[in-house]
């Protein structure tokens, strides 16, 4: 979503980080180039125009003209100013004391309400919470059975009394939730494709009824600054507590999402990141903030690999790693346990530095056709692929759809790469930093995923 404009920021620091020493006119430049990039990246034009004025006026002080690295000076004042844009820190949710915490979701018909009521029960969940759906969308044809579906494909309950008034389901399903030991009820209410009093003083009904402790407005990050004119009629009129911004992974201009804050003065607590039911993270300012201005995003990554990987599996990985026994059935698991944590494109990007390659291209076919490849083997031939002759090997591209060169590369890099490995048992530190890669001859490694100059 940011792509554009962080390659317009990254540009402009590359200049200033050309020169030695800023003047007053390099950083009036500078921040009109960042003043165009915002713009055109659907930024509120009374968020931009603010935005620039706290940044310069900041740069231009003597601390920063005076600084051996002023360059670094300005792009730090620009990162906590972007910050304090997002919202500054993570706003959490509020829990009541006294369960269960009651959280109701509002928005427009199509913003993803019903979908991302299941995909928040779903994170809450996996943080110990024992969450309820309630159906209160009464009027969009099937809304009842769509969180009915989600719900079974999560495993969780979904509450619902068919056509009664919205207020009534929703303050019956508080005793339901108390009855059951729920401690979470999330409320999928009624959307409209437009704003109308109708809709609003549905809302405010069951608002009034149920007192939830946080209401939460879903939009999508697609349609720009329509998304920030809907929160600010939602706060006017319903009164909300924070954002669930859908659709954080589409390839708009993202303005929405740097003006919402300081527009409505709501900050975003979630945004959807996908399709998936986990597709669904709770937002850090500071975090995206490093994202667009590229220096990537290590603690999401790593928390992506902590929500992905068994430790107990991980020790038995470097168990084998040590004693060099790793084999193509532990290399499988491996890069399917990669695949989990997301796109590989997008995992790429948040490591420092690298979002910038233009020339690396992750190609899906690549790790689908090894997977092919290792799944048409027998269980003794991935655990000693050593034994895999000729006839094998034609039999194993014929299964996978293959050509027989797939496999012997395939068979060839694994085995550098065991090799590799035993070498730095003995002498550390000489690992291609991508994953499998392996220094040879071969000019194009099925084991490494992250391929420069592909066509």
């Amino acid at each position: 979503m940011f792509e554009s404009l962080a390659e317009k920021l990254q540009s402009v620091f590359k200049k200033l980080n050309s020169r030695g020493r800023l003047t007053e006119k390099d950083i009036d430049e500078a921040m009109r180039e960042v003043r165009v990039a915002l713009l055109e990246a659907d930024v509120n034009f009374k968020v931009v125009r603010d935005f620039i004025t706290e940044v310069k006026a900041q740069a231009v002080g003597s601390e920063v003209l005076e600084s051996l690295s002023p360059a670094q000076q300005v792009i730090k004042i620009v990162n906590d100013n972007l910050v304090n844009l997002l919202g500054g820190n993570q706003a959490k949710l509020m829990v009541s004391s006294k369960p269960p915490t009651v959280l109701m979701l509002v928005g427009l018909q199509g913003s993803g309400k019903t979908t991302h009521a299941a995909k928040l029960a779903n994170l809450l969940r996996k943080g110990g919470k024992r969450p309820l759906l309630v159906a209160c969308d009464i009027y969009r044809p099937a809304a009842i059975e769509q969180l009915h579906v989600l719900g079974r494909s999560l495993d969780m309950p979904v509450f619902d009394m068919s056509t009664a008034k919205p207020s009534v389901i929703a303050k019956q399903a508080l005793s339901v939730a108390d009855s059951q030991g729920r401690d979470t009820v999330i409320i999928d209410t009624a959307g409209r494709l437009h704003i109308d009093e109708e809709m609003m003083q549905e809302l405010k009904d069951i608002r009034n009824e149920i007192h939830p402790h946080e209401v939460l407005l879903v939009v999508d990050a697609m349609t720009g600054q329509d998304a920030v004119n809907v929160a600010l009629s939602f706060q006017e009129q319903v009164g909300i507590d924070g954002i669930i911004m859908t659709k954080m992974d589409g390839d708009t201009r993202g303005g929405a999402a740097l003006s919402i804050k300081a527009v409505t003065g709501k900050p975003i607590k979630f945004i959807g990141t996908g399709e998936k039911m986990d597709a669904i993270e709770p937002f850090f300012p500071d975090r995206l903030a490093s994202r667009i201005l590229g220096m990537g995003d290590v603690l999401t990554l790593i928390e992506k690999a902590q929500a992905s990987y068994d430790e107990a599996e991980a020790r038995r990985l470097e168990e084998k790693l040590r004693k060099n026994t790793l084999d193509l059935e532990d290399f499988l698991e491996q890069m399917q346990q990669m695949r989990k944590m997301g796109p590989l494109d997008q995992l790429l990007k948040m490591i420092p530095g690298m979002g910038d390659l233009k020339d690396v291209q992750v190609d899906e076919r690549d790790i689908k056709r090894i997977e092919a490849i290792i799944y048409s083997m027998t269980t003794s031939e991935r655990r000693h692929p050593e034994i895999i002759n000729g006839s094998r090997r034609k039999r194993i591209a014929m299964g996978s759809g293959t050509r027989v060169q797939d496999v012997n590369r395939l068979l060839r890099d694994f085995e550098n790469m065991r090799k590799m490995m035993k070498q730095m048992q003995k002498s550390p530190g000489k690992m291609n930093p991508a994953f499998g890669g392996v220094r040879g001859k071969s000019s194009r490694n099925p084991l490494n995923p992250f391929q420069r100059g592909r066509r």
